[in-house]
């Protein structure tokens, strides 16, 4: 349907939220890259003969223990570092669809809907597979929902794709909506002995965090006592700690600087967190919760055959190669079914392919995920974590088939969007 009326899927959004998005993709392939180094040291490091020392590490235990806070290195990598991850997410999320592209209802009905059945249908296949495994094997439900956005633009930058960029910003906004989807499945299903009073009082210091960013305040000795303060509370009360990091970016105000007069013009604070914090959670926070979360000792061939047949292990691959991809595609069908709209010019269905398994690939949540659901470090965890790694880099592998097959289109699209751009006179200063 090519007529008047009909709306198209993958179209590219504005030049200034395209510029933008660009800069924020670039950063992720970067992170993406030393995720996967350090998920890789960790994987031989483990599996050699000083696999003790790499456990001995990972369990060695800092903190004031009269805080409750004498953690192992995991688990302040686990609750600590990814709570400045979430902390990114949160205010890349709000920035979408209060100042992005997906403001508009219908640019973000088909990110939004890939999403929810990217959640949806990997957790139906995991729990099929799972119905008569027994002892809490069922609490992994959640463990193949979530797409690693490093990991999967790393993959791209790998197999050197000129994936245009209205799927790419679909990918990041699907990511982005999908960390949404997860924080929220950890705060209902993971939260154990809850503590009504550390909670509330968490929350008074959200608000307090809160109130002055509204008034954009930017000063640190006053916001990030605050923020220390919240994820502590938020620690101490059982809801799990990367929870405070979504709700802090939630709170930062966005306004645009088109919007804004007098000498409040410029970048929101959002937009102004985002460039201080988003390299320290993609170069720093991630690779090393990365590092102590993929370190698995497989014992060889044998070891790694014995796990592979393991239906928790064979629940997380199929979920994320199988069901996020039914998922995913299937919700971009239906949305192109029910609101009569078709691909953008020059894109088939095969792209959606493509995309749908490029989203298998999960790594950081999902590994979160299957400590919360079985504790870390023990022999479920073991099997999440060969899940988790070979579903990646399975769904990876498929998608790079797919999307390589359409890389001379995707070239031609990318000198269409270079010379649309240089007819509408965009300065090349602009980044």
């Amino acid at each position: 349907m090519t007529g008047s009326n009909t709306s198209k899927l993958f179209t590219a959004g504005s030049w200034l939220e395209t510029s933008r998005l660009t800069g924020i993709l670039r950063k992720e392939t970067v992170g993406g890259a030393l995720l996967l180094i350090a998920a890789v040291t960790a994987l031989i490091w483990a599996n050699s003969p000083w696999g003790g020392s790499y456990v001995n590490l990972r369990d060695t235990k800092v903190g004031p223990a009269a805080l409750d806070l004498n953690l192992s290195l995991g688990t302040w990598a686990a609750d600590g570092l990814l709570a400045i991850f979430f902390f990114v997410a949160g205010l890349e999320l709000k920035r979408e669809f209060v100042a992005g592209d997906l403001r508009s209802p219908s640019r973000a009905a088909l990110p939004v809907a890939a999403a929810v059945g990217g959640m949806v249908i990997p957790a139906l296949v995991f729990v099929f597979l799972n119905l008569n495994t027994g002892q809490g094997a069922l609490q992994g439900w959640a463990i193949p929902t979530a797409t690693d956005i490093a990991f999967a633009l790393a993959v791209l930058a790998v197999i050197s794709t000129h994936l245009p960029t209205a799927l790419r910003t679909f990918l990041l906004a699907l990511a982005v909506v999908d960390d949404l989807l997860a924080i929220l499945i950890i705060a209902i299903f993971f939260t154990s002995d809850l503590k009504i009073m550390p909670l509330l009082s968490a929350l008074l210091a959200i608000a307090a965090f809160t109130g002055l960013v509204q008034r954009r305040i930017r000063s640190w000795w006053l916001l990030l006592p605050l923020a220390l303060l919240a994820w502590g509370l938020m620690h101490a009360s059982g809801v799990h700690a990367t929870v405070a990091g979504m709700l802090l970016g939630f709170a930062v105000p966005v306004i645009r600087s088109e919007r804004a007069g007098g000498p409040d013009a410029g970048p929101g604070l959002a937009e102004h967190f985002e460039h201080r914090f988003r390299p320290l959670s993609a170069a720093v926070a991630v690779p090393i919760f990365a590092f102590f979360s993929a370190g698995v000792a497989i014992g060889g061939l044998s070891g790694l055959g014995e796990a592979l047949t393991d239906p928790i292990a064979i629940g997380i691959i199929a979920g994320l190669v199988i069901g996020k991809t039914i998922g995913v595609f299937g919700a971009t069908y239906l949305v192109a079914r029910f609101t009569k709209a078709s691909l953008d010019d020059e894109l088939s269905w095969v792209d959606v392919l493509g995309l749908a398994l490029l989203a298998g690939v999960g790594f950081t949540v999902s590994l979160l995920i299957g400590e919360l659901a079985f504790g870390a470090g023990s022999m479920r965890d073991d099997l999440v974590k060969v899940g988790v790694l070979v579903g990646s880099l399975l769904a990876a592998l498929l998608a790079a088939v797919i999307l390589r097959m359409r890389n001379r289109t995707y070239r031609k699209l990318g000198e269409l969007e270079a010379r649309d751009a240089d007819a509408d006179g965009v300065p090349d200063s602009y980044e």
